[in-house]
């Protein structure tokens, strides 16, 4: 039987099935399987979640949740372990860094999650729980090894020591490759240590991770350039460097009908850019939340209420002769009821106030301002193996420091969603599951940077508020389904439309947003220790410009992956891009009816691997 899914996106573990949105899970298992390396593309291959090629090397990746294009990461959050880690300038959250191996599943809010997380929420939210955090404390350690195609060299190791109550996780990671291009050599190592106490009401403890980023930055290409060789690079000297550390404290407790959980956090990222436009930083950010559960029933009826407080401080100095500081708060309360009627109907209601400060040296004019969320929602059984779910509510984000810094004169406005999500589930035969959704964003203000925009200097672009309205729309589809014991199918497709339905871009499509996307996955447990995997990745054509004059065509990627397991040792064989494509995920330019600023994708590459545990 395919087992109920348990999620702690909605900030206490919840059954999946209760929630009048959709929520997608990629189990540590099922990434195991795939053979992915990072949460990017775990995100994009196992989710089908559209994602851009990162400047930076190290396999990082920008995900779109559901269609905003650039500002993807402006428009939804990263949550780890708890604690919000986006980051409130455009610099971007960088997830490869953490050890997949480290990782006991990720779950994706589909659609707004601005009462649970705030501001920037409209997309949805990325959550990520590690093994430490997922209350599986077990003796025990693991270890990889991967050499494969672009010199790759990657390893990495963990375990976990469990005395009574008291546990300790290691995990450290380091990969190393040439990259697909000139000038894209790269460099990762990351480590996390958490230590922590238990007993059966109590869980308290800290935890450490850092991670490093050596890279070459290879720059954009021209169309021509692309045709004739996409390994080259325009920047052959430019380098640059990321260093992350993150550190937490964390308590939860059980009392009675009472959950109760603290988390403070610290971080500090610094860039170093050593390039033809040199920008170096150094980001501290801090973040405090306290959050309470209540359950009760009463006669038929039952009832939770999950309130909390979210404090978060974040710090940016930009150094050099156009150096900056930068400065943001937000402080928020917010609270989340649902409740249970005897028919099995569950209504669920919530409400977010919060308040915004934002300031950059480089200007005179920033943010401060509140705005309050909210959210209803129902999910109606429809006998024991199926439901049919509704939510509605209004998300917004405020401009982030980088963009109040180079934008419209008499600064930008908040930008505001009317959010809606329909759906329906079926668990079928105990062998699957299937959700359908339909969701729509209506925005207002949205803002983005346009290259035509009235800035600081003329009308030669400036981040603004969108002269009328957009809109985000579509349907998603996943459905896992086990043909016998050995073989097991899963697909996720999305049809979506990102529009302007307004103002100078009125019926033009959002940039860098694909119309269709479909991943399809197989598992297939051949017997005596072999398996085989494949995985198919579809993404239809898509715009690099707002006025449409040209288009980025679509792909088509396959993978596949062999392994044998004999007790504790696993040998794999994966082949990544197995028709040897090409093609591209990242374009911003349009010249002459042509893209052009392209950033093209790896070919064919092999990895071979060996997995220990002990």
């Amino acid at each position: 039987m395919l087992p109920p899914v348990l999620v702690t996106a909605t900030r206490f573990a919840k059954d999946a099935n209760s929630l009048p949105f959709g929520v997608s899970v990629i189990t540590a298992e099922e990434m195991r399987d795939a053979g992915v390396s990072t949460v990017n593309e775990a995100l994009m291959k196992l989710l089908g979640i559209p994602g851009k090629l990162d400047f930076y090397g190290g396999g990082d990746y920008g995900v779109d949740l559901r269609g905003f294009g650039s500002t993807a990461g402006s428009n939804q959050v990263v949550i780890v372990d708890g604690v919000r880690v986006s980051e409130a300038d455009l610099g971007g959250t960088r997830l490869a860094g953490i050890s997949i191996d480290s990782i006991d599943r990720i779950e994706v809010i589909r659609g707004s999650a601005a009462v649970l997380y705030g501001e920037g929420a409209t997309g949805g939210a990325i959550v990520i729980t590690t093994k430490a955090a997922s209350g599986k404390a077990v003796s025990g350690a693991q270890a990889y090894a991967a050499l494969g195609s672009q010199s790759l060299a990657e390893a990495r190791a963990g375990g976990t020591i469990v005395n009574g109550g008291f546990s300790l996780d290691v995990a450290g990671n380091r990969r190393t490759t040439d990259g697909h291009r000139e000038n894209f050599r790269s460099s990762i190592e990351g480590l996390a240590l958490t230590a922590q106490w238990r007993n059966d009401w109590l869980r308290v403890g800290g935890q450490h991770t850092q991670d490093e980023l050596h890279t070459g930055l290879p720059g954009a290409l021209t169309t021509a350039q692309y045709e004739a060789n996409p390994r080259q690079t325009n920047r052959p000297n430019d380098r640059g460097d990321i260093d992350n550390h993150r550190n937490n404290l964390f308590a939860e407790a059980t009392l009675g009908d009472w959950q109760i959980a603290v988390d403070a956090g610290q971080r500090d990222k610094t860039l170093l850019s050593l390039s033809s436009f040199a920008y170096d930083y150094d980001i501290d950010a801090r973040n405090r939340s306290a959050r309470v559960k209540h359950s009760t029933t009463f006669g038929g009826y039952a009832n939770t209420v999950v309130a909390g407080v979210d404090h978060n401080e974040w710090n940016r100095v930009v150094r050099g002769a156009f150096g900056s500081t930068s400065e943001q708060k937000n402080k928020a309360v917010y609270l989340q009821e649902d409740f249970k009627l005897p028919v099995g109907m569950r209504l669920s209601a919530g409400v977010r106030k919060e308040r915004v400060t934002k300031t950059d040296t480089s200007v005179t004019t920033g943010v401060d301002e509140s705005f309050t969320a909210w959210n209803v929602g129902v999910v109606q059984p429809l006998g024991d193996s199926a439901s049919v779910f509704a939510h509605l509510g209004r998300s917004f984000r405020f401009p982030n420091v980088d963009e109040i810094g180079f934008a419209q004169p008499g600064g930008l406005r908040v930008q505001t969603s009317r959010d809606l999500d329909l759906g329906g589930r079926w668990a079928y035969d105990d062998n699957g599951r299937a959700e359908l959704r339909l969701y729509r964003n209506a925005l207002r203000d949205e803002i983005g940077y346009d290259p035509a925009g009235n800035g600081p200097f003329g009308p030669f672009g400036a981040n603004i508020n969108f002269d009328g309205a957009t809109l985000r729309q579509g349907i998603e589809l996943e459905l896992a389904h086990r043909l016998n014991r050995a073989v097991q199918l899963r697909l996720n497709a999305t049809a979506r439309q990102a529009r302007f339905t307004g103002g100078t871009y009125d019926g033009n499509d959002i940039a860098l947003v694909p119309k269709r996307t479909v991943s399809f996955g197989a598992d297939w447990k051949v017997g005596g220790g072999h398996q085989l995997n494949g995985l198919v990745n579809m993404v239809s054509s898509q715009s690099p410009d707002f006025a449409n004059r040209c288009s980025m065509p679509s792909y088509t990627t396959a993978d596949a992956r062999y392994a044998y397991r004999q007790g504790d040792v696993q040998l794999s064989l994966g082949v990544a891009n197995l028709t040897d494509k090409k093609y591209y995920t990242q374009a911003f330019r349009c010249v002459g009816g042509t893209t052009s600023s392209i950033y093209p994708e790896a070919g064919r590459s092999v990895v071979a691997s060996l997995r220990v545990g002990f």
